[in-house]
């Protein structure tokens, strides 16, 4: 009988215990007005007021802002000024509100980091030039170093280090440093390089300074000998630098291990972005007007065109287009022709990426071909009876029929014309097996 009476009691408690907690939890729990920010109606998390006295959401007003407006949204008054000042008052509070209320559910909010503004980053530019016309190494390390940590923070302070003219500066420092001795200057080169990828793309002004011979040397000097890390950063930077067709491509076909350095990071690969950063590098120098054929000997020596075929066996579409873009341009010289014929994946892997990966590989895949097969000087067809066998006619087909560029459209068309000439004394595969083919892009 006591025990009945124990589990009568201990159901009680329960039932009372569950009921008070379904109430709590009914509760509506109502966020201050003053914490709310006027524009996004949330909690604010980085309070911050502006010249007009109005406090907003750090993020929101900047979004405002960044939208080209130049008022305050609430009274429409014109900014006295653009930066807004961090109100610690509001902050604090909106922090011991979150710590009462933790029982709902409500996290602290963080103390945020105030951003860089246009003074500070001004004013730690200067030290930079400063501290570089005096030669002063370490002094120049550190500077680098809090820029680099500045800029990591927060996609603000990227905006506000760029628009500030950090690029420019830091590459005419590394220009500075590696005239002397780079090999003791490295560690200072290696940080600016690392800070510069985090500030892609380079302005004119940068790219001027890093593609003086002296600092081209210097990155090849850290793609042949450096670490992983800054390796990849070389070779991420390079190809920004490679984007202009200027004295940069004599400098660097110049310094010697320069190419093979970038045909290493292709065939040895540190992480895709490294990759397709040598890739477009590599793509600059086979495309520019300054080619020529010591150039395209060179890479083709280094089995470059081998390289490339077996990636385009199975890469994913942005790496497939890149492989393309080198490989066409390589293909718009007789070596790198030659080495094509040569090789048994060629027709098959490019007449696969027609219609299957995007716009692009397809104009790309069909350039090769076309180049492949206007310059064929083999009896019994070659190349042309290589693409009837595996289906080429029937995608240039389709590829007339679901529409592309009018330069793709002629060559596709010249192609055809081609290609028809050994259509009937060669086994070729069936149209009906492209009957479903739907492009997936």
């Amino acid at each position: 009988m006591m025990t009945s009476w124990r589990r009568r009691r201990a159901a009680r408690r329960a039932g009372k215990k569950q009921d008070s907690e379904e109430s709590c939890s009914n509760m509506e729990l109502n966020i201050p007005s003053h914490f709310r920010c006027p524009i996004s109606l949330d909690l604010m998390k980085d309070p911050v007021t502006l010249s007009t006295g109005i406090t907003y959401d750090r993020e929101s007003i900047e979004t405002w802002m960044e939208a080209g407006n130049n008022t305050c949204p609430i009274t429409n008054q014109v900014l006295k000024t653009p930066e807004p000042i961090p109100n610690h008052a509001i902050r604090k509070m909106v922090q011991g509100w979150c710590v009462e209320n933790k029982s709902y559910g409500i996290e602290r909010i963080p103390t945020p980091r105030t951003p860089v503004s246009s003074d500070e980053a001004s004013e730690l530019l200067s030290k930079v030039v400063a501290v570089q016309q005096r030669g002063d190494r370490d002094g120049c390390l550190e500077l680098v170093a809090k820029i680099k940590r500045l800029v990591k923070e927060s996609e603000r302070n990227k905006r506000c280090m760029v628009s500030n003219g950090s690029c420019g500066i830091l590459s005419a420092a590394f220009k500075a440093f590696s005239n002397d001795s780079f090999e003791e200057n490295l560690r200072l080169l290696e940080e600016i390089l690392s800070a510069l990828t985090l500030m892609l793309p380079l302005g004119g002004e940068a790219k001027s300074s890093l593609g003086s011979p002296s600092c081209l040397r210097c990155m090849v000097w850290i793609l042949r000998c450096g670490d992983l890390s800054g390796r990849r950063n070389a070779v991420l930077v390079l190809q920004g630098i490679l984007s202009r067709d200027d004295g940069n491509f004599n400098h660097l076909v110049e310094i010697e291990g320069g190419l093979e350095a970038m045909v290493k990071l292709i065939k040895e690969p540190i992480c895709p972005a490294t990759t397709k950063a040598s890739l477009l590098a590599t793509y600059h120098l086979v495309s520019s007007p300054l080619a020529d054929e010591n150039v395209i000997a060179r890479f083709v020596e280094m089995g470059l065109v081998e390289m490339l075929l077996e990636m385009l066996v199975d890469c994913e579409r942005s790496l497939c287009e890149k492989v393309l873009a080198v490989l066409d341009g390589i293909c718009g010289f007789d070596e790198g022709r030659e080495k094509a014929y040569d090789n048994a994946l060629t027709m098959p892997v490019l007449v696969k990426k027609i219609l299957r990966v995007s716009d692009l590989a397809t104009e790309l895949s069909v350039s090769i071909i076309w180049k492949l097969s206007k310059n064929e000087k083999r009896d019994e067809g070659g190349v042309l009876a290589e693409a009837v066998q595996v289906g080429a006619f029937q995608k240039l087909l389709l590829l007339l029929q679901v529409g592309c560029s009018e330069t793709t459209r002629g060559k596709a068309t010249d192609l055809l014309k081609l290609l028809n000439l050994h259509r009937e004394r060669l086994e070729c595969i069936d149209s009906m097996d492209f009957k479903n083919l739907k492009r997936p892009f």
